[in-house]
């Protein structure tokens, strides 16, 4: 018999893992918002956009812990607080009525980003009790 085989950004991948791993590179809908209206209202000249809701105590495929790391000209001549507050008036606008419990931001002018810049992985949860 045959194994399935499928397509992915992964390569060609045998079985029923291909059903899940297509389901979760193309299925991201607050994601692809969140993306989606940075990109179009800040016109970045890099974004990363970053799912951390595996490391919480949430369904598994949820959506609802971000980090973002934005970097936009827009940001000439705005302190921090300033950007931190742009990026949240686009998000909440492209996710009205979807719940995102977390939104972690790095927000920097080109000049002030470095292209070796890695976000770094937030702390795994210890459950919202300290456990």
């Amino acid at each position: 018999m045959l194994a399935r085989l499928c397509r992915t950004q992964f390569g060609l991948i045998k079985g029923s893992t291909c059903h899940v791993l297509k389901m979760s590179t193309v299925e991201k809908p607050i994601e692809n918002a969140i993306r989606a209206g940075l990109t179009k209202e800040l016109a970045p000249v890099h974004l990363e956009v970053v799912n951390e809701s595996y490391m919480h105590n949430v369904p598994k495929g949820s959506e609802t812990h971000f980090k973002v790391l934005v970097v936009s000209p827009q940001f000439e001549g705005l302190p921090l607080i300033k950007r931190h507050r742009l990026v949240n008036e686009i998000v909440k606008s492209q996710l009205a009525g979807d719940f995102v419990h977390a939104l972690s931001i790095v927000a920097k002018t080109p000049q002030q980003w470095d292209e070796a810049y890695k976000l770094e992985p937030s702390p795994n949860c210890k459950g919202g009790f300290g456990k």
